[in-house]
């Protein structure tokens, strides 16, 4: 990363951490191969991979059984909704947040092209699920219900073990998306009481293209990806050996390192708003009043493209963004904040500045510096009679 630069898009994604390199480097020179080979290479690929799914396990309170490896959050979110519901008699019925990931909500979307009924609850300003409103929203004939762990683009924290114990009462089967949460939240799915977690690696300091979705025993899912027969039949394909590896030493770290990264970031995040209220005017911290992720912070500026205001950051050298990264790099207005001022009482646009253990005092203050000029030029820029043409 270039050090003239303030990376403050962790949420996108995470630089890969020294150990898990070194992991990772390591299982390159001992067990690049197919674990499912029965000669001498692929036992001992197989080893390798039974030991990071032990690993995996221990870090979130589950037994290796549970744990399914999947190619990131997207596949661990789509398998869990479709997954878990395939083969179900119609009619029956999925409930979801309206703040949920894409690859939830589109997935859901898939689910009413298949014949279920689906919901999106409503969320309020702050971006919270009411447990009150979730528990009217399971009718009988629902069969699942999906609500993220914390939001990606705001961070704001669900009530997750509430609403789990909700749904089990209820006898339906509870999902959490929960690829924003490591690093900054405990995870353990037996305090959760959750059915289906989705964990993607890049989140939290490990590779790309590697994650696990924790399916409770005794819970139903058809595999969506088959062929091989991999992953106990739930999940075909070769596993990606090297990245699972990662995976595990990078979450090992996360959960060890939780609670003092929580408090240290949440300090520089906690700066660096106050910074910019109090330099900057019309400024709204989007789900500011909830319980947030540590590392989290959506701001709206009044009267500021955000689109314009992050390209403007990046030629200043800050990289910030929109929002979520997973949709094909557009800067669209977000459905996030768009739920969250459902009553028309707030904002619908954002930018998302997200921290991460590397981030540091010097580079907040540099930003604090650097953004009050740069809203207030874009602010002149957008003014009435601005750019009025003359008669020469």
């Amino acid at each position: 990363m270039n050090s003239n630069r303030i990376y403050l898009d962790y949420a996108a994604t995470t630089p890969v951490r020294t150990e898990v390199a070194d992991a990772m480097r390591e299982a390159a020179r001992q067990c690049d191969f197919n674990p499912s080979s029965l000669h001498f290479e692929g036992r001992r690929a197989r080893a390798a991979l039974d030991a990071a799914r032990d690993c995996v396990a221990a870090a979130i309170g589950a037994t290796r059984a549970e744990i399914l490896f999947t190619s990131g959050g997207t596949e661990a979110n789509n398998l869990a909704l479709l997954g878990a519901t395939r083969g179900l008699a119609r009619p029956a019925r999925v409930v979801a947040s309206a703040i949920e990931h894409r690859a939830v909500l589109e997935a859901l979307e898939r689910l009413g092209e298949d014949g279920f009924e689906t919901s999106l609850l409503p969320v309020d300003r702050q971006g919270r699920v009411d447990p009150a409103e979730f528990e009217r929203a399971l009718q009988p004939q629902t069969v699942l219900a999906s609500i993220m762990y914390a939001n990606n683009e705001v961070g704001t924290v669900e009530p997750i073990a509430e609403l789990a114990r909700i749904a089990r009462r209820r006898g339906v089967l509870f999902h959490t998306d929960a690829v924003a949460a490591p690093s900054w939240l405990p995870i353990d799915v037996r305090a959760l009481d959750v059915d289906l977690l989705s964990i993607s690696a890049h989140k939290f300091y490990g590779p790309k293209g590697v994650g696990l979705l924790y399916v409770r025993r005794g819970v139903p899912l058809t595999a969506i990806v088959v062929g091989g027969g991999q992953e106990s039949g739930r999940r075909s394909g070769t596993e990606n050996v090297l990245g699972i590896v990662g995976m595990a030493r990078a979450l090992e770290l996360a959960v060890a390192e939780c609670t003092q990264a929580g408090g240290d970031v949440a300090a520089l995040r906690d700066r660096l708003e106050a910074g910019i209220r109090s330099r900057v005017a019309g400024v709204t911290v989007n789900g500011g009043d909830a319980s947030r992720l540590a590392n989290c912070s959506n701001l709206s500026f009044a009267g500021v493209d955000p689109s314009a205001l992050i390209i403007a950051l990046d030629l200043a050298g800050v990289s910030a963004s929109a929002g979520s990264a997973c949709t094909s790099g557009t800067l669209e207005p977000s459905h996030v904040l768009a739920a969250m001022a459902r009553d028309g009482g707030g904002p619908t646009t954002g930018v998302r500045f997200s921290l991460g253990k590397a981030t540091t005092p010097v580079e907040i203050e540099r930003i604090l510096a650097i953004l009050p000029g740069v809203v207030a030029d874009l602010r002149a820029l957008s003014s009435p009679g601005h750019n009025r043409g003359g008669n020469g």
